[in-house]
Order: structure tokens, then sequence, then C-alpha cells
């Protein structure tokens, strides 16, 4: 057996992880009282969700059953359980034995300028470009002022779970945050290490209770796409389709359309907003007249 599976350096991650999480308590870790517990410290399950990983990955490295952690995870665990630069040092050489830390860089997405311009285009459907994270890339017009009643438009889970127009804005908010966080752990699944993800997680995680529910659950699939039932504090309900394109040239990255049935109430309203929401365009006077 070579040195990065040996039996005391897999047992001792375990142990070590445990040890660390039995000393904190949920206010150490930013989480909100939980009244009394039967075990002291953390639970697996908040300590994952702070790490931004799934509870079955983090029980298999407690479990001696992961054999490898990536440089990031171990950097993630080092935030959560609050280690100092030795017991960091620790950490890394039961988990990456014989390698150096590292930090992996953030994956800078941008927006093809083609892509761009068709948005812009669009003037009467709201349409905007997320990232693999669902940060919002790249919105048009008419988007930003359907979106006007939140303070940022940054990132669709920070939208939802963090700001509280999401309560009144979407009439099912609860549909709309269990797809967004199947849609996140479905990506997941894919990058399990992605350092935007386990930012995202991590701020979602100390900053909402909702969410670390949510995230703790194992979802199956992603809820299918439907009909979006929204308040607009200007224009009033709004009933819109919401369809979502994965862009072949860019992958990760999803184009959002939002569309009104034609010659629907919503129709006029979105129609009105946009209205509304146009820059008004400087009266130029006839030079013929003068002023």
């Amino acid at each position: 057996m070579d040195n990065d599976t040996r039996p005391d350096l897999v047992e001792g991650l375990g142990r070590f992880l445990r040890s660390h999480r039995e000393r904190l308590t949920p206010a150490d870790a930013g989480l909100p009282g939980a009244g009394r517990r039967r075990v002291p410290g953390l639970r697996r399950d908040e300590v994952a969700a702070l790490a931004g990983v799934s509870l079955s990955y983090y029980s298999r490295l407690e479990q001696g059953r992961e054999l490898s952690p990536s440089p990031r995870v171990l950097e993630a665990m080092a935030r959560v359980l609050r280690l100092g630069e030795e017991d960091k040092k620790e950490l890394f050489r039961l988990g990456r034995p014989g390698t150096r830390r590292s930090k992996s860089p953030f994956r800078v997405e941008r927006v093809r300028p083609h892509m761009r311009q068709l948005i812009e285009g669009w003037t009467g459907t709201p349409a905007f470009i997320i990232g693999h994270a669902q940060d919002l890339l790249a919105t048009n017009a008419l988007a930003d002022a359907l979106y006007g009643d939140f303070a940022q438009h940054d990132n669709v889970l920070r939208m939802l779970f963090l700001d509280p127009a999401a309560k009144t804005f979407y009439r099912n908010a609860e549909r709309a945050k269990n797809r967004a966080v199947a849609d996140l752990q479905q990506t997941v699944a894919s990058t399990p290490e992605d350092p935007r993800i386990l930012e995202l997680v991590g701020e979602l995680s100390v900053r909402s209770g909702e969410f670390r529910s949510l995230w703790a659950r194992e979802y199956t699939r992603v809820p299918p796409y439907e009909v979006k039932q929204m308040y607009h504090s200007g224009v009033g309900e709004l009933e819109l389709r919401h369809e979502a394109l994965s862009i072949r040239s860019a992958p990760g990255q999803q184009l959002v359309i939002l569309q009104a049935e034609p010659g629907s109430p919503s129709a006029d309203r979105l129609s009105l907003l946009g209205s509304i929401s146009a820059p008004e365009v400087p009266h130029q006077q006839d030079p013929a007249h003068g002023t």
C-alpha cells in the first residue's frame, strides 16, 4: 500500500475531523442556536453545508472511505472548523500526504458579445444569462425592470434566500427555491470542488437556515420549468413561461427567457413595465423654429 492510502492516515483524517467538529458550537460557526443537542459540537450535515459539499461526501471523509480529498475541499474544511495554522498543516498532512497545499483559481465566466447583443435586442421579452453557480452574467433592460424590486441582481440563489423581496415577488417562492437548489446540486455533482460554488454554499448556509435545510436533502432530479407567477410592485400580477437553454459555445452558461402569452393581461403588463422603465429620450428642438 502506498503512502497516500496508509490506514493510519485514512483513519487519522476521520478522527481529526470528528474531533474538531465536536469542539465547535453553532455560534462558533455563525449558525443560529439550536437549543439542547444530543451530541456535542456541530452535526455532520452542518459541516457539510458550510463547506459546500454533500452530506454523503463528508460522511465518507469521516468514515475513511474518501481517500483523496482535493486541496479546495480541505481549505473549505479548515475554514469551517476554524483551524489555526498548525492544525491546518495537520489536516493537509492527513488528507493530502506528500503534496503541497494549493488554491484553485476562481473560474472567470464571460458572456460572448454576440450573446449580449442577442438579449439586448429583445425589448419585449425579459432575458438574462446565468453562469454555472447561477450568477447573473448579463441581463437585458426588461429583465432589469422585472427584477427591480430586488436590492441586487447578482445571483439567483442569493436573491431567493437573502432578499426579502422574494417573498412577495414569487407567488410560489418555495417551489422556486427548491428548483434553484436542485439545479445547483446537479452542478455540484459534476464539479464537486468548484471554488465559486463552495464560496456561495458557505455564505448561504451561514445566512439562511432554509437554504441549509434544502441543501442537506438528496435531490434525484431537477423539477421541470413551468409558468412562473410573479408580483411586480409597479404593474401587478404576471404569469410568465420560464425557459432555460444551454449555451453550447459557453459550457455551464444558460440563456433564460421569460415569455407572456400573447394578448394576455400579463403581456399588457409586461409592455407597460417596459414603457415605464425605458429611459427618457431628450426632446430636440427643431432648429428652424429656434428656442
